[in-house]
């Protein structure tokens, strides 16, 4: 959607109330207002550009932020854990703007319309560009999740984003879902792809048997003359969120001591600014801050949070700051230094919106993206229905698009309930949209996405809940694996967030009736992290069961109704919106 003259001034006069420096632009004609956006002052002489969790989307989309994102403990009306109002009043925004409609779920459907879509690798680039000329030196980092989220992600193997990224000019980058393309697929891009152009840093992957780094802890790199160290940090706990068979001869882990070694061996060396590119969540980097000494920042992925402004934690060596930016292309971290005596002495933080009205194409890019998804274009492009409702994935407890999962593993196979993982990546789609078998992979796209149907026990079903709540509400972050609640279709029941492990759930229900703890129940699911699934014969993929449910609609999906926990002890909530 192009944005129409008179919309576009009341884009760039709503933003410069918002703060985003548009004032002298504000009457300016189109491309002069689109500059005033992006109009970055260059500050200090170390610059830090940091794309993250971008799930393989290169081209614009649509993405709605949570309404639910709990803040429990200390954690509770704290970043990240702030959404909506809460979250424009901690950056100093206004609502209706340009600026809020990328960090909220406020007004998402007129906002959405209005503003048109975000993110795509064409017009990231066009951003990336701009501010590497206007911040010569600058390096650019990839916090991981880059190779997974698409259907050509998932048909090339990665291939279609690895060459993307030579192409936008990433420098540094580390790693989570990449690894589910399994170890052997992993070594070969980085030995041959890789090779002289990015560097692949994880210093928390050793191999199993003797403890040996798999990939580079860290980088030393000159800006400017000032030697800078990126220190990166894989997700910790890919062999417990992700198949452990995929990655069988690696160990994974938080290991902040080790990560301290890395901080003061690169020190040694002379690295005069430290930052570490890390995928562990954002709760769990703010700890981490507090633990480790010497890291001026933590730029972080993993949780999807978009981060207006940038968190300063006080630890026994000074402070450390942490940012998240977001997912899917929506947005570009710019972290300014000013180094002076060998320390820095000051910053600027910004996190800038992709917005593919404002910002044109890169005409390089492009043409890659083109030929990248040529072969697969009719294929994606196929029409399986149209939504009457918005689908959108993220909260802690469902989304529409999860919901039609499970109401989708239900009807087909069956069963009496089911599961969907509670993963943060997958698009938006606006009521009257088509649901196309694009949108189907993004939500799907994993290699390992099984559709499974099990006989499980009502006791097992409230392990398998507990287990899930207590990895996203614990109260100690290194806990905490990130992701959401598994979505669920079919039952009813009742959490309680701030309970202990054991005693969050209750009151599960089906049809009403109260589930029997000794009573067998068929529950349908997908993605499972046992290797049994996949060495099934021809096992039934998750996107053709869904494909099959759309296409038996009639054309028409009717809006889905969100089956949601009913919540107790954690309202009212800063990080909760109904």
């Amino acid at each position: 959607m192009n944005l129409s003259k008179r919309e576009f001034l009341q884009v760039l006069s709503a933003a410069s109330v918002a703060g985003m420096g548009l004032s002298r632009y504000a009457h300016a004609a189109t491309p002069v207002a689109a500059e005033g956006l992006y109009d970055v002052p260059k500050f200090g002489n170390v610059s830090f550009l940091h794309m993250t969790d971008c799930h393989a989307q290169l081209k614009p989309i649509y993405f709605r932020e949570p309404s639910v994102n709990l803040g429990l403990g200390e954690m509770k009306g704290r970043l990240p854990h702030l959404v909506g109002e809460h979250l424009l009043k901690a950056a100093g925004l206004k609502a209706g703007t340009p600026a809020a409609h990328a960090l909220t779920y406020l007004d998402f459907e007129a906002a959405a319309k209005r503003y048109g879509k975000v993110g795509g690798f064409a017009h990231l680039a066009t951003l990336v560009k701009r501010m590497k000329e206007s911040r010569p030196g600058a390096l650019l980092l990839d916090g991981g999740d880059t190779w997974q989220g698409s259907g050509t992600s998932l048909w090339t193997k990665g291939q279609d984003m690895v060459d993307a990224c030579k192409l936008l000019g990433v420098d540094v980058m580390t790693g989570h879902w990449e690894f589910t393309l399994g170890m052997e697929r992993v070594k070969e891009i980085i030995e041959k792809d890789f090779a002289g152009k990015v560097d692949f840093v994880a210093q928390n992957v050793k191999t199993t048997d003797f403890g040996d780094p798999v990939f580079k802890p860290y980088v030393i790199k000159q800006m400017n003359g000032v030697p800078v160290a990126i220190i990166g940090q894989a997700f910790p706990y890919t062999p417990i969120a992700n198949p452990r068979y995929m990655v069988a001869d690696w160990e994974f882990g938080i290991q902040d001591e080790n990560l301290q070694k890395m901080v003061d061996e690169a020190r040694g060396k002379g690295a005069q600014v430290v930052v570490v590119l890390s995928h562990n969540g954002m709760d769990v980097d703010l700890k981490m801050a507090s633990r480790v000494r010497g890291v001026d920042a933590i730029l972080g992925g993993h949780t999807h949070d978009g981060m207006p402004v940038a968190s300063v934690v006080k630890n026994g060596g000074g402070q450390t700051l942490v940012t998240n930016a977001g997912s899917n292309g929506k947005f570009l971290g710019v972290l300014d230094f000013d180094v002076k005596d060998g320390k820095v002495s000051d910053y600027r933080y910004k996190l800038l919106p992709v917005f593919a009205n404002m910002l044109p194409a890169d005409k390089d890019m492009d043409a890659l993206i083109t030929k990248i998804r040529g072969p697969y274009e009719a294929k994606l492009a196929e029409q399986l229905a149209v939504t009457e409702g918005l689908l959108y994935r993220r909260g802690n407890f469902n989304g529409t698009g999860d919901q039609l999962i499970v109401d989708a593993l239900m009807d087909v196979q069956g069963a009496d309930l089911a599961f969907s993982p509670g993963f943060r990546w997958g698009t938006s789609l606006l009521p009257g949209q088509a649901i196309t078998r694009e949108w189907l992979l993004d939500m799907t796209a994993t290699t390992y996405s099984y559709a499974t149907l099990t006989e499980m026990k009502g006791e097992m079903i409230k392990t398998v809940l507990e287990d899930v709540a207590d990895n996203l509400f614990n109260p100690d972050p290194y806990y905490q694996q990130g992701g959401d609640m598994v979505r669920v279709g079919g039952l009813t029941y009742a959490c309680s967030p701030t309970e202990g492990m054991g005693k969050r759930i209750s009151d599960m229900r089906l049809k009403g009736k109260l589930i029997d703890p000794t009573k067998t129940y068929k529950v349908a699911g997908w993605a499972p992290v046992a290797e049994d699934a996949a060495k099934a014969r021809n096992p039934t993929m998750v996107w053709d069961v869904v494909e099959q449910w759309l296409k038996a609609r009639g054309g028409r999906v009717a809006p889905r109704k969100l089956n949601s926990p009913k919540l107790s002890g954690v309202l009212p909530n800063s990080g909760y919106a109904a």
